[in-house]
């Protein structure tokens, strides 16, 4: 079999794995860097332990392999740590060694996956008295030194539950008992097996960058830095975001909501109402408790910000309402109004126009208005035309009341080149909002902020501006690489970081989001992303309960039914 790697030519032997044509080719780096970590084939993401040609004709395992590989002609793409995917086969990689660690040293411990920090994850570890996280990191570099190939194996999905249950993971049996198919693929080693849900690189060896440190409760696992991933990330300090992700876990224990299972439990039994009525009556106290704090401050004005499908607006107009109840008159304004002229934009290096980089706004002139606006003067505000790319001028005067409060909605909003000087920083109160979802798969899969805010921006795109699925996810990681750079930086500079999460909508989501996926081919370049989307959804029960979410909900934000957009 003739295949093209990387846009090199070479034969493939039966039996010989893509690893060692990378080996012959001489592709196979010397530094995290350039090391190729995994493959990329007709939009699939393959191990480097895949054999292109076996000696059967059909892998009765896995037949669509032979599919994709038809259906890309034989070329191949190395993915390195600079692609995500590429990225997501060492975190999983690594969560094997730390697991395997962990049950090799405190067999009886709970190690469970809690919240990223940065480029960082938080573990807290339950039932090991004597834990340390040397001793931790002293075998995990022993169990990396021993060059561990990864394994996957298929067993009977009664075989894998009844494992788990005998070794106390009843997290991972429940979860597989609303599984559909009647198999189980896990990566194993020894007596410990375990999978999260994605490929693998080949051995342990591969994890050639990382750190463990030790924390409260558990430690944090630092993965490579994303700019220099030769070197290890630094651990942020975010007491702040910790905090507030700490308060969601509790607030699952109470409604026993903590994985996918308990949530299905809910849904199957009908309670899943009253955990949407819980959730919702949750977030009204807490944006009158903001509210409250703006007030007694005395703010003029609120910077409300956070990443791509947060509620943002919906946050704007719900705490508008509550500041309407301490008397206050609420006025509404976006910083997409601020954005410059697009043919005034320098583009990228890449030839494009970065939307989501802060020269995209004209800083100088908000700065201007805020001030003006404090200082009692009278101003008149921009208007940006989406359809022509420019700013306009439509005779919109603002002047602030006694009784004022201007809450400033947008991507940039806790940037400090939004905040004027010389004005009394008691009048500004910053507002960071996100979905920090404390929802697990199991213990050792969490389901991350980032996938909620996929979900919802799918959603949203196709229900109220016709977008596909292919479009939101090609836009996808150039949002993501903008917030990395201009908003989580800021976050924990905020007065409030505001959870906006919600633990029933995974199971409302899936109604509106499973038949796109679904309708993906494989030979389709982002079929390996729908992939591991519904990798995750094909667990959780769907709920037709919509006419249970009030109109002001977060969530309306993204299915439709929104008051604030009538």
């Amino acid at each position: 079999m003739k295949l093209m790697i990387d846009g090199r030519c070479i034969q493939a032997q039966t039996g010989q794995s893509l690893l060692e044509l990378v080996k012959q080719l001489g592709l196979e780096g010397k530094t995290l860097k350039d090391r190729p970590l995994a493959a990329k084939i007709a939009g699939e993401v393959f191990t480097l332990n895949y054999i292109p040609q076996r000696e059967q004709d059909r892998d009765p395992e896995r037949p669509s392999l032979r599919r994709a590989m038809a259906a890309s002609n034989g070329e191949v793409r190395l993915l390195r740590y600079d692609d995500p995917a590429g990225k997501e086969c060492y975190i999983r990689t690594a969560q094997f060694v730390i697991f395997l660690a962990m049950r090799q040293l405190w067999p009886k411990a709970r190690a469970k996956m809690n919240c990223t920090l940065g480029s960082s994850v938080y573990i807290e570890v339950l039932g090991a008295e004597d834990f340390s996280a040397s001793r931790l990191k002293s075998q995990v570099a022993e169990l990396i030194g021993r060059e561990i190939p990864l394994i996957r194996r298929r067993v009977s999905l009664q075989t894998a539950i009844d494992r788990f249950s005998r070794e106390g993971q009843t997290d991972k049996a429940r979860l597989l008992s609303w599984r559909k198919q009647d198999y189980f693929d896990e990566y194993y080693y020894g007596d410990f097996a375990d999978y999260y849900y994605g490929e693998m690189m080949p051995s342990t060896a591969y994890l050639t960058v990382w750190d463990i440190v030790p924390a409260d409760g558990g430690f944090v696992f630092a993965y490579p830095d994303d700019q220099q991933p030769d070197s290890c990330a630094k651990v942020p300090s975010m007491p702040n975001f910790f905090s507030v992700f700490n308060e969601g876990e509790r607030w699952c224990t109470l409604m026993e909501c903590e994985t996918v299972a308990d949530l299905n439990d809910l849904t199957t039994s009908g309670r899943i109402r009253e955990l949407i009525r819980v959730n919702e009556a949750l977030h009204e106290k807490r944006y009158s408790q903001v509210a409250d704090l703006v007030s007694q401050r005395g703010a003029k004005v609120v910077m409300l910000a956070g990443p791509s499908s947060s509620g943002k607006t919906t946050s704007a107009n719900r705490l508008a309402t509550q500041l309407r109840v301490h008397g206050k008159k609420p006025i509404l304004m976006s910083l997409d109004d601020y954005y410059v002229d697009r043919d005034k934009i320098p583009p990228g290096p890449d030839g494009k126009l970065d939307l989501e980089h802060i020269n995209t706004l004209d800083c100088d002139l908000f700065r201007q208005d805020i001030a003006k606006l404090l200082a009692g003067e009278t101003v008149e505000l921009p208007s940006f035309n989406f359809f022509t790319g420019r700013r306009e001028w439509r005779g919109k005067q603002l002047r602030l009341h006694p009784d004022s409060v201007i809450i400033v909605e947008g991507l940039h909003g806790l940037n400090p080149a939004m905040i004027p000087k010389d004005v009394d920083p008691d009048l500004l109160f910053k507002l960071y909002v996100s979905p920090l979802l404390p929802l697990n798969l199991d213990d050792h899969n969490r389901i991350s902020t980032s996938y909620l805010r996929l979900l919802r921006r799918i959603v949203r795109d196709y229900e109220t501006r016709g977008a596909s699925v292919q479009k939101t996810l090609s836009m996808w990681e150039s949002v993501r690489a903008g917030e990395k750079r201009w908003i989580f930086p800021f976050q924990e500079h905020a007065d409030v970081i505001f959870n906006s999460s919600t633990l029933y909508e995974l199971a409302v989501l899936k109604k509106h989001i499973f038949p796109l996926l679904t309708a993906i081919e494989p030979e389709d370049a982002c079929y390996e992303e729908v992939r591991n989307i519904v990798k995750v959804l094909n667990f959780v029960r769907e709920a037709d309960v919509d006419d249970e979410i009030p109109p002001t909900s977060l969530v309306r934000e993204f299915i439709g039914g929104n008051t604030f957009y009538r």
